[in-house]
């Protein structure tokens, strides 16, 4: 692609007394209609979670969303604000809609490990089936609920609408169901606070000491990372002891297959590294009554690998030497949607949707499609497109447009030259990753 010049500062902007007055006249306008839409909690929901149990199946050509079973239970951890906004358009999207009003009440977006799967070679021949399970706080009154899958054009591609009677007597309640023991690692003093939840899997009963360490590691290497040091207030950490049957992880290219807690396993899509899990109901049952809305699975191994994926939970290894910059950079994925930003002559695993005519949804990564909606604001003066990598950006995360990405070589741009998600031996995230969650953080917490 041929360079150019990208200057944010070559426009002057002159605004008349009268274009002034009618700027402020349509923000006043725009306010008023936000407060109009804004959202009391308690007008629609009860102070109760509602887990949704999801079926996706299907093959490259054709997706189905199944329900699979709702769960209730006392309380609800998640944000009691921005209920009907989303940060983050994700592969997929859930929304409420208060059947008596046509209200939307409520939405969240996510990825999958199904749709991930659907840009492996084997989705072309064979059909395959994925748990998914999504928490909503319980309506008060009957809704609507709505599941959508998108396409790699960010198109619908699959749809599922239920009616949820929250009187439901198939609901099944899980108030008496046995919560799985916790430990609070940390608990931030803000009012509003992100619940992570922190699984074992791999761990035997008695090596739950061993996993509160674990899990203590876990939160001093994210918050040794901008911007989650400096907004730590704003999260709570529990350590859940999910007992496995058996000591360590699944590694089934050596032959290896454990009983642990939620059946993870390496070699996912036949990448060695990628470490996953498809049990997600069992996850669920778990995490059942405890508060939570994030994951973080640490895995009892010391061979390389992880795995993250938005809004669904981060799952990595937890005796690796490079653990700490590991469960860093793959709760990039899980919290804040961020994309990977290494890339190879021959990509391994799935390339997460990212096309040439649509401009991708994460906000590290850019086809040039939209580029204005993502960091241009934040391109030094004059900067080009692409940008050269130096020495001088490398050292100072300077940023730019750097292209190879998202597995691409080309075609696919990133924000710096080194990156929490891009390089183990990164220090930090690059400043466009940092504003990216902060953006999550305070869409959570305000």
């Amino acid at each position: 692609m041929q360079s150019k010049n990208y200057n944010l500062r070559s426009k002057e902007n002159k605004l008349t007394t009268f274009d002034m007055k009618r700027f402020a006249i349509t923000i006043m306008v725009l306010l008023a209609a936000a407060g109009l839409r804004a959202q009391n909690f308690e007008e629609f929901f009860t102070n109760r979670t509602l887990r949704t149990d999801l079926i996706f199946s299907g093959d490259a050509t054709t997706q189905h969303i199944a329900l699979r079973a709702l769960h209730s239970w006392q309380g609800w951890a998640g944000r009691t604000h921005n209920l009907n906004q989303v940060p983050l358009k994700g592969d997929g999207e859930l929304s409420l809609t208060d059947e008596a009003t046509g209200t939307v009440i409520y939405r969240t977006t996510f990825s999958s490990l199904f749709q991930e799967w659907l840009g492996q070679e084997e989705a072309q021949t064979t059909q395959r089936a994925y748990e998914f399970t999504i928490l909503v706080p319980q309506p008060l009154r009957p809704a609507i609920l709505t599941v959508q899958l998108f396409n790699p054009s960010q198109e619908v591609a699959s749809e599922m609408k239920i009616r949820v009677n929250p009187n439901d007597i198939l609901i099944r309640n899980c108030d008496n169901h046995p919560t799985t023991p916790y430990t609070t690692i940390f608990s931030g003093s803000d009012k509003e606070k992100i619940d992570v939840a922190i699984v074992a899997e791999g761990y035997a009963a008695d090596e739950m000491e061993t996993f509160r360490a674990d899990a203590r590691a876990t939160v001093e290497a994210l918050f040794s990372h901008e911007p989650f040091g400096s907004m730590r207030e704003r999260f709570n950490f529990v350590a859940v002891e999910s007992a496995a049957a058996e000591s360590g992880v699944s590694i089934p290219r050596e032959g290896i297959w454990k009983e642990s807690a939620i059946e993870s396993h390496f070699d996912t899509f036949y990448s060695n590294r990628y470490l996953t899990t498809s049990a997600i109901f069992a996850m669920s049952d778990l995490l059942t009554a405890i508060p939570y809305e994030h994951i973080i699975v640490l895995a009892n191994t010391d061979t390389y690998g992880g795995g993250g994926i938005y809004n669904s939970y981060t799952l990595t290894t937890a005796h690796h030497p490079l653990f700490a910059p590991v469960v860093v950079h793959e709760f990039g994925h899980s919290f804040a949607g961020l994309a990977d930003e290494y890339f190879y002559d021959t990509p391994d695993i799935a390339t997460n949707f990212l096309t040439p005519e649509v401009e991708a949804w994460q906000e590290n990564i850019t086809n040039l499609v939209d580029f204005d909606s993502k960091w241009a604001d934040m391109l030094p003066e004059g900067t080009k497109i692409p940008t050269e990598v130096t020495d001088k950006a490398e050292k100072e995360y300077i940023v730019g447009v750097y292209e190879g990405a998202n597995y691409l070589t080309k075609g696919a741009y990133r924000p710096a030259v080194v990156c929490r998600m891009r390089n183990n031996t990164a220090t930090q995230f690059c400043p466009v990753c940092q504003r990216a969650i902060e953006r999550m953080i305070r869409f959570y917490t305000e």
